[in-house]
């Protein structure tokens, strides 16, 4: 049987692919300790969960529209004018099966064949194939280590070409657990007033994992916010991480003006995929905006701590450079100062991926090797602290012995 050319060439996600492995090791009793996973190790608020019981017990079970129930998407649409400042109506808004779903329905409709997409990098793994399989052509942008991997308007706008239509801009970041300030994103959206026809595709799905706690300065803007950019960005969003709400897969999409064409485009090929979540959903989505502030910032204050933590261990590790994680829960490592040595079970270390694999097979911590995130990832790795203290204290000190066996 033939498979499609264009899946063949799909490498698997290389951050499932690591959590994998670590959970392979751990079926076999290894204590492994993970070190992998975007995942909140928190369940879901008490409340959010009771909402879609509700909906079950009344009878919220067939088919709902595609988009999302009238009462979701206003939900959805009033949080982003409200918190967002987006002028965005529920017309504006898809619901879709995670924000991984939103993405995909967003190439597909934005990139023709050989169309250029801008890609900041290090960058989610997931970004580069979905452009490529409809067909466009990515045109990484590297940030560099020293300004937190961050890239400025001038770096955009210098590999702008008369090919390229769409940015993806994801702040705050994962990788790197660092974001674009706000006065980064209106320089960004001041120098797209002059390529108006580049679509922003913003991934926002940390946005409440920021943490001024570490950085006082540390605060999110949406970049459809922007009047420059207002009508021409998707802003793509997800219960998953701030309501630790993961294997519910709800993402959605939103835009305003002008931009709810490419909605609506998103919203006929949905029909065509997957159509709508399921019903009993709806009622969540709409606890989880309205009500659960309260368990989101407890979540979120958790977090901070735990960054703080990795902060903290990071800085005594000889050989690892990481910037201060200010958002998301994630410290991304570059390795440099480290390659060409031997792991103390005589395994050279000459890259993101040879680093991994010996961490995990001789101190038992699974990371994510920083390859697959493009840029300047080859030679670094991914942290995630979405788990609890002691598990990261534990696997900190595993990792601090392990440096201190590099010969």
């Amino acid at each position: 049987m033939r498979v499609a050319s264009r899946v063949r060439s799909l490498a698997e996600s290389s951050t499932l692919a690591a959590a994998a492995r670590a959970r392979a090791l751990a079926a076999e009793g290894r204590p492994v300790l993970s070190l992998t996973a975007g995942e909140p190790d928190f369940t879901t608020p008490a409340n959010i969960v009771e909402a879609a019981i509700a909906g079950l017990r009344a009878g919220l079970t067939h088919y709902a529209p595609t988009a999302g129930t009238p009462d979701a998407r206003a939900a959805i649409a009033s949080k982003l004018r409200r918190e967002n400042g987006l002028a965005c109506e529920a017309s504006g808004v898809t619901i879709t099966v995670g924000a991984k779903h939103a993405l995909h329905l967003a190439m597909e409709c934005l990139v023709e064949p050989g169309d250029e997409v801008l890609l900041p990098t290090p960058a989610w793994v997931s970004y580069d194939p979905l452009i490529r399989l409809a067909g466009g052509t990515v045109v990484e942008v590297p940030g560099e280590a020293s300004r937190g991997y961050l890239v400025t308007a001038e770096d955009l706008e210098r590999a702008i070409t008369p090919r390229t239509r769409v940015l993806v801009l994801n702040s705050p970041s994962n990788p790197t657990g660092t974001m674009h300030s706000p006065d980064s994103i209106r320089e960004i959206a001041a120098m797209l007033a002059g390529h108006p026809e580049i679509t922003v595709v913003s991934d926002e799905i940390y946005e409440k994992l920021v943490y001024p706690e570490i950085d006082p300065a540390a605060s999110f803007l949406s970049i459809g916010s922007c009047p420059e950019v207002a009508d021409r960005t998707i802003t793509i969003n997800g219960m998953s991480k701030a309501f630790a709400m993961t294997g519910w897969r709800i993402g959605y999409a939103a835009a305003a003006g002008e931009g709810t064409e490419a909605i609506r485009a998103m919203i006929r090929l949905q029909g065509q995929m997957t159509n709508g979540i399921p019903t009993f959903l709806m009622p969540a989505i709409v606890e989880a905006l309205e009500r659960s502030a309260d368990a989101v910032e407890s979540m979120r204050k958790a977090f901070a701590r735990r960054a703080a933590l990795v902060a903290q261990r990071l800085a005594a590790m000889p050989g690892l450079q990481a910037p201060t994680p200010t958002c998301a829960f994630y410290a991304f490592t570059d390795l440099t100062a480290i390659l060409g040595r031997t792991s103390p079970g005589g395994r050279l270390i000459e890259d993101g991926d040879g680093f991994a694999a010996a961490l995990l097979e001789e101190a038992l911590v699974g990371v994510v090797s920083g390859r697959d995130f493009g840029g300047p990832g080859r030679t670094a790795a991914r942290f995630s602290f979405a788990c609890g203290d002691d598990h990261l204290v534990e696997a900190f000190d595993r990792l601090e012995t392990f440096l201190d066996g590099l010969r």
